[in-house]
């Protein structure tokens, strides 16, 4: 699970600070505020993870794979400046131990660290060795570091890049507080080549040194987290099909617009997988179900549909369809003709109960086209992901009920308050800002921004008084 974030100079945000991250947690702001933006930064170095361009220092994105496209470095750097560097920063906690070996008796550890952290910071630079203010733009990694418990792994440019030079880098290495512990084969000291990416040592570090294994696992970590355990869900979903082709794929997630749900659904079928629907006190599930029979009893709990079912045309082709009930009182009928909000909430649903537990899920607007009352629900099931499935939730929302509910489920100990965390975010002459909501015990946001969700004061008085002049009017 993530449990922090930061960036500077990325975007709007010219200093986010360190944000922290819960089980289940929530931005909230107006338009433009900068909340997509921090999102951005978890799936900015996800696709940079799944690049196979090693010398690609961030993949910016553009491909129809990439889950964000965002354009050209001097659209990335806060107002389009390149005089201060840009930097990343994550906090996770890895589902086991990190415990690598110990090169000198295998039989024991190096290190055990149950937390990582890993920072960025990165220049911008023309190919002619200007500041980037004019030519092609490229990126250089000024530093990355990883932090685990006592052990801390840096490495640095040494030497900046002059014209079409690479930079030269030095390595520096503390472990469990030994800062002698890297022993460098004899021979000519060489200088560190580019890091492989924004987080990845290079080749030679591994010549270099005696003793760097533990490296790779480090890095091999990150790749883990960001690869395999984080995933995405847009704003903007995809239509519903009359039917669907299925070969036998087991796609990672429902796709960045939904457009793979159907897929996964028959994946999971297929795997025969099975989901906690609760839990115990003791924390062990009380009842093993389907993927399929998740979402559809998560539809009914929000009183969208009463039956649905993923259905073969036929034994001769791959060929299925999505049915649906409204009511027992009612037939059958296909996803197409129900109402459209069935078919904009169906990927969040399917993307909450598919991703393996201890996974991080981004949803972007997951309200959009849903019925207020559906929203608030919509804040429970996120409740249940995040307690008897285990998926850390992160979500980018307008919606004032959903946070009403996840306020109501904390005053009524659904969930405890340290477990959520909520953010405001809001802009200021062409910079983002951020503030902690404070929840307490009892559900209350102790310091609720003005016009957070806005005037309804005053909205309320406008009607008031309007609806006087008009009984004035009519009483002449």
């Amino acid at each position: 699970m993530f449990t922090r974030i930061s960036t500077k100079n990325f975007k709007s945000w010219q200093d986010a600070g360190e944000v922290g991250l819960a089980s289940v947690t929530g931005f909230f702001g107006s338009n433009s505020s900068g909340k997509t933006s921090l999102l951005q930064t978890l799936l900015l170095l996800k696709q940079t993870v799944d690049s196979a361009d090693r010398r690609q220092v961030l993949n910016l994105g553009g491909d129809e794979r990439s889950p964000i496209s965002l354009g050209l470095v001097r659209d990335v750097t806060h107002r389009g400046s390149f005089e201060a560097p840009m930097s990343f920063g994550f906090g996770w906690t890895p589902p086991e131990r990190v415990e690598p070996p110990d090169p000198r008796d295998p039989d024991k550890t190096l290190f055990s660290a149950d937390a990582i952290w890993f920072g960025t910071t990165l220049t911008a630079r023309d190919r002619n060795g200007s500041d980037g203010s004019t030519g092609e733009v490229q990126l250089y990694v000024e530093q990355f570091e990883y932090s685990l418990g006592s052990t801390h792994v840096q490495m640095t440019t040494s030497k900046a890049p002059r014209h079409r030079r690479d930079p030269e880098y030095k390595l520096e290495a503390s472990v469990e507080g030994d800062t002698g512990y890297l022993t460098r084969f004899r021979g000519r000291g060489w200088a560190l080549p580019p890091p492989g990416k924004c987080y990845g040592f290079p080749d030679e570090v591994f010549a270099y040194y005696q003793n760097a294994e533990f490296m790779g696992d480090i890095e091999l970590e990150l790749e883990r987290q960001f690869r395999d355990r984080l995933f995405y869900l847009g704003p903007l979903r995809s239509y519903p099909e009359r039917q669907y082709t299925w070969q036998g794929s087991s796609p990672a997630d429902v796709g960045r617009a939904g457009e793979r749900a159907v897929e996964a659904l028959l994946a999971s079928r297929s795997m025969g997988r099975r989901n906690a629907r609760k839990l115990d006190r003791r924390g062990r599930a009380v009842r093993l179900i389907t993927v399929e029979e998740h979402v559809a009893q998560w539809l009914q709990q929000l009183q969208l549909i009463a039956d649905f079912e993923v259905e073969r045309i036929s034994a001769e082709a791959d060929i299925y369809r999505v049915r649906v009930r409204r009511s027992d009182a009612e037939g059958w009928v296909h996803l197409t003709d129900v109402g459209f909000g069935v078919s904009q909430v169906l990927p969040v649903l399917v993307l909450l109960a598919y991703v393996d537990e201890g996974s991080t899920v981004l949803l972007e607007q997951p309200e959009i086209h849903l019925h207020p009352a559906v929203q608030a629900g919509l804040a429970d099931i996120i409740i249940e992901a995040s307690s008897a499935r285990r998926v850390q939730v992160i979500v980018e929302s307008h919606s004032e009920h959903l946070l009403k509910r996840l306020q109501r489920r904390v005053a009524e100990r659904r969930i405890a308050p340290d477990q959520v965390a909520l953010y405001f975010c809001e802009s200021s002459s062409g910079a983002s800002r951020i503030g902690e909501l404070v929840i307490n015990e009892y559900g209350e946001i102790r310091n609720w921004p003005d016009d957070f969700f806005g005037d309804r004061f005053g909205e309320t008085a406008a009607i008031v008084e309007a609806g006087l002049k008009q009984r004035a009017a009519s009483d002449l």
